[in-house]
């Protein structure tokens, strides 16, 4: 085992030794462990999480509204029906969830307030050793484990992203970015300034409109929406007929599968006139003769960033109230009452929030080493998107930016691994490592995901630091579900992996 420093007040308490080590006891690492139970029995498994209770984001954003942008009909398991609206709450997601860790019995699998820090690889004991601090003591523990199974997301939980702007020290109001919220922070009757244009604007705008005296959106620059009630004609018709939830959880689920593929394919093929439908279906909802062709018309194409879903039409509700209101200019600097914009307005304030986007997070920030080599992942190249050349018995899940939900290929690379699993098992093998061929030499070294088909801020200040991949199976990561949903049932797995 390699030994590994410890903090300079103690010891390193050991704590045995598992087959699988799930990392985050949110969607993806529950969804791990279900698979690894209903398949796999034999196999022993933990799921270590740094937050105080299972649901990862679901959990850690406490802002004012928080909601998925994604329907839970793809975003919840393939294998638990959804039986709410298409969009949820975050309070609805976790009671979700807890309905799944009761009757799967997950529960006694999962340690909460570990944070884990180091992984280490030893060739000649081939396992690894993780270090993982106990944040409610400080102490440190060490597990032992055949397989990690990184399931904590991709992003920074702790700190999100906000730029830095001029004079933000002489703001006599308070600054907060949405996952640093503070349950006290009293808006009510104050004006409130909201820096950004996203998912997370769109939700935390009409949560707030209600009580703040005003909104105001300062965006640099538009964001596409959808706008459209919040249900499922399709899913109610089917549950008034009585059909069985897991029935109409499986249709729903291809139907707006299929509803999202149209969707891409017209923006890609049809981008002006989607465009154009786009700002016309925002434009629905709010004032004749409002100005959409500046607030809500984005200088990218759609689909080259994620469409956010506006469930009710309610922030442009707002809009059409008076409660809050959009501002499409460029910050100049702040000052003690507000922003000054670029055009020479100021937007007084006594609250602003920074809703401008997340910081990426390459395997949760952890310290991971083969043989005491410390491993650099964009120097590697990945797996079908989950598993990293050189870097043995380690996967990582990473959800769909665009054509579909996060949980879709959660449940896809699942499946993909209980297959892994079993062919190791048949092979006698202990250990799988992704390898370029030999006819790899020629390989094109690509960028994990292409900024002209996607290009989201948060990604593209971490590109860098993110794994590649290459130009040829299996070495792409095709984000797309429909593909990846055919070509992991039928992938060879002797093709670009090796065992020992």
């Amino acid at each position: 085992m390699n030994e590994v420093a410890t903090k300079p007040s103690g010891e390193i308490h050991q704590m045995g030794h598992v087959d699988v080590l799930i990392v985050g006891a949110g969607i993806s690492g529950i969804d791990a462990a279900y698979h690894l139970q209903k398949y796999l029995p034999g196999r022993s498994f933990k799921l270590l999480d740094a937050l105080d209770g299972f649901g990862g984001t679901w959990r850690s954003h406490t802002y004012p509204g928080v909601r998925s942008d994604s329907d839970l009909f793809t975003f919840g398991f393939g294998w638990k029906p959804w039986s709410g609206p298409p969009i949820a709450t975050a309070a609805e997601i976790l009671a979700y969830l807890d309905e799944v860790l009761d009757e799967q019995d997950l529960r006694q699998h999962i340690q909460y307030e570990t944070k884990v820090t180091k992984a280490s690889w030893s060739s000649a004991d081939q396992k690894w050793t993780i270090i993982a601090e106990r944040l409610s003591s400080g102490e440190l523990e060490a597990y032992t484990t055949d397989f990690m199974w990184m399931c904590q997301g991709y992003y920074n939980h702790e700190k999100g992203y906000t730029p830095e702007w001029s004079g933000m020290e002489d703001f006599k109001g308070e600054i907060i970015h949405p996952q640093a919220w503070r349950e006290d922070l009293d808006y009510k009757d104050k004006n409130v300034v909201v820096i950004g244009s996203g998912a997370t604007t769109a939700t935390i705008v009409p949560a707030m409109a209600g009580e703040a005296k005003h909104v105001t959106v300062l965006q640099r620059s538009p964001t596409y929406f959808i706008a459209a009630p919040n249900r499922d004609d399709l899913v109610n018709q089917l549950r008034g007929l009585d059909i069985p939830p897991d029935w109409i959880h499986d249709i729903a689920r291809k139907n707006v599968l299929h509803t999202s593929a149209v969707l891409i394919e017209s923006c890609e093929k049809e981008p002006d006139r989607m465009k154009a439908e786009l700002i016309a279906g925002v434009q629905e909802y709010l004032p004749e003769g409002y100005d959409t062709h500046i607030h809500f018309n984005p200088k990218y194409k759609p689909w080259q960033q994620r469409i956010a879903f506006v469930p009710d039409g309610d922030l442009f509700k707002c809009i059409a109230s008076g409660e809050a209101s959009v501002v499409t200019d460029h910050i100049d600097h702040f000052t003690e009452k507000g922003v000054l914009t670029e055009s020479g307005q100021e937007l007084e304030a006594d609250i602003i929030v920074s809703a401008t986007g997340l910081n990426l997070l390459v395997l949760g920030g952890i310290e991971f080493d083969l043989d005491g080599e410390v491993v650099d992942f964009s120097k590697t190249v990945a797996y079908r998107g989950l598993m990293f050349t050189g870097v043995p018995n380690l996967c990582w899940v990473f959800g769909y930016f665009r054509s579909a939900s996060w949980t879709m290929r959660s449940d896809i690379v699942s499946e993909l691994m209980i297959r892994i699993f079993r062919h190791m098992s048949e092979k006698g093998a202990k250990v799988v490592t992704p390898e370029l061929r030999e006819t790899d030499g020629d390989i094109k070294i690509l960028p994990w995901m292409d900024p002209a088909v996607f290009n989201p801020g948060y990604l593209q200040r971490s590109l860098h630091l993110m794994p590649k991949q290459g130009d040829r199976h299996p070495w792409i990561f095709e984000h797309d579900y429909p593909l990846e949903s055919k070509s992991f049932p039928e992938a060879d797995l002797d093709d670009g992996l090796t065992y020992r």
